[in-house]
């Protein structure tokens, strides 16, 4: 009953925010017992399957943009794979401090602007 809860908590958020779901999962994976470059790499994952069901249902419902979407596509390929690349490169105390710093970055752009 904890993993249904926990699923629609990250299923949820990336229905709403596109993509927040990845922010609880990695600490719920963490605190599940994966390791820290696991959980990053397996939410990777998680997202992956949660952001293809939350695009089509944009796409049904007619509010995806994809012609903006294909803009960044390339991009993003390009730094998926250097984000994996310095994953596998990165300590796991400097992997949870840039990603509570990006968060904490995240959270204060939302509240000011």
């Amino acid at each position: 009953m904890r993993d249904f809860f926990k699923g629609m908590l990250c299923g949820g958020l990336n229905g709403f925010f596109g993509s927040g779901g990845g922010v609880v999962a990695v600490p719920v994976l963490e605190h599940e017992g994966c390791e820290a470059k696991q959980a990053h790499a397996t939410s990777v994952a998680l997202i992956f399957v949660l952001s293809l069901v939350t695009a089509i249902s944009y796409g049904v419902s007619g509010s995806l943009d994809i012609a903006a979407a294909w803009e960044y596509i390339p991009w993003g390929l390009g730094g998926a794979v250097a984000g994996s690349i310095f994953l596998r490169r990165i300590s796991s105390v400097w992997l949870h401090r840039v990603f509570g710093a990006i968060v904490c970055v995240a959270a204060v752009r939302m509240l000011f602007l």
